[in-house]
């Protein structure tokens, strides 16, 4: 296996920046997602790791080896570039056998007969799909497919695997249950991937890292957890879930330890304390980020001195099975909240939204428009 090393990488469509100085470092044998909204420069930074696009700037390295230097005018081809790739259409051939669609990587390679079937074999055997070897590939579910091509992009045993929103024609429990099963034979392989995809559920559940992108630049690196929980900017906070994001002067800062800071804030209508990853001097304004699931409602108003609070109406309940989504009109405007089903919350009523301090975390800037 081997890693992969984006330096200042950049491609740009004339006048218009696609992406723009990317620097990435995927480890070997790690598993990195590329998360963003359409049009953020996720993809077209994928087709330059594999020589599907060319980089108007910046180095690539594949292992020990350059494979795309703009400034010397290098450029290796795909095909020389030893990747598997896994795309949105699966690009399964209708005209061959699940065996012939997987044999096809290596037949192009001139392998032998007694090798491809050998190596056929095992990778139809790793996606558990090697009693239907002879099947004629329109006869398989979509499911089916997607593993088919999985098999296809491993058979050659490539140097690091790219996938493409591979799950994505997928419907929602199938995508759930092929996504815990690739990452299950990824991390049984060892295999170095790098994954795109704009569903921000998949990145958290498959991930080592994550690269949050926007605007073709990376906002954020980090673990998923990491990056859920302490965002570095108002745009990474708004792209996860439906997250309360408001503004607040900081009227105090104290280090709680060498990675957080505790603020007290104070927003329209609303004071308390959050965390923050670096000291903010009072009088700067940030955006304090509550998730639905960290508030809760408390009718009568108990809450801790140094938690956060807010008094409103409740506009709108939805029901979603284990959870009711409840919408808080606030003096700072509506809060989502995430309540447990059984509680009994009726449109009109006055409540007071409370969360702790270790569950808000701020940032510094305005927060991104709604």
């Amino acid at each position: 296996m081997s890693n992969v090393v984006l330096e200042k990488v950049s491609r740009s469509f004339g006048s218009f920046v696609a992406v723009d100085g990317v620097d990435l470092r995927v480890n070997e044998g790690e598993f990195v997602t590329l998360l963003g909204p359409s049009g953020c420069g996720k993809t077209t930074t994928l087709r330059m790791v594999a020589g599907l696009e060319q980089n108007t700037g910046g180095r690539i390295s594949i292992g020990d080896e350059i494979v795309s230097d703009a400034t010397r005018g290098l450029f290796v081809p795909p095909e020389r570039r030893r990747l598997g790739m896994v795309f949105q259409s699966y690009a399964i051939w209708p005209h061959m056998t699940v065996f012939e669609n997987v044999a096809y990587p290596l037949r192009v390679r001139r392998r032998s007969n007694a090798e491809i079937r050998e190596q056929v074999t095992r990778a139809l055997r790793l996606v558990e799909m090697e009693a239907f070897a002879e099947r004629p590939a329109p006869a398989l579910s979509g499911g089916q497919q997607q593993r088919v091509a999985i098999a296809r992009a491993l058979v050659f045993e490539p140097k690091v695997l790219l996938l493409d929103e591979p799950l994505s024609n997928l419907d929602a429990k199938l995508r759930l249950q092929m996504g815990d099963e690739f990452r299950a034979i990824q991390k049984r392989l060892g295999m170095t991937s790098l994954y795109v995809t704009h569903d921000q559920s998949e990145a958290m559940a498959l991930s080592d890292r994550v690269v949050v992108m926007h605007g073709g630049r990376i906002q954020q690196i980090g673990a998923p957890e990491e990056i859920y929980r302490r965002p570095a900017n108002p745009t990474v906070a708004a792209f996860f879930g439906t997250p309360n994001l408001l503004e607040a002067n900081v009227e105090g800062c104290a280090r709680i330890d060498d990675r957080r800071v505790r603020l007290d804030v104070v927003g329209r209508g609303w004071r308390g304390s959050c965390e923050a990853a670096d000291e903010v001097r009072p009088g700067q304004v940030v955006t304090v980020m509550v998730r639905p699931e960290d508030a809760r409602i408390a009718a009568d108003g108990a809450a801790n001195d140094q938690d956060l609070r807010w008094a409103g109406r409740i506009a709108h309940t939805v029901f979603r099975g284990p959870t009711r989504s409840i919408v808080v009109e606030t003096e700072d405007g509506p809060m989502n909240v995430d309540a447990p089903s059984t509680g009994h919350f009726a449109v009109g009523d006055n409540i007071v939204v409370v969360a702790p301090q270790r569950a808000a975390w701020a940032v510094e800037g305005q927060r991104a428009a709604r």
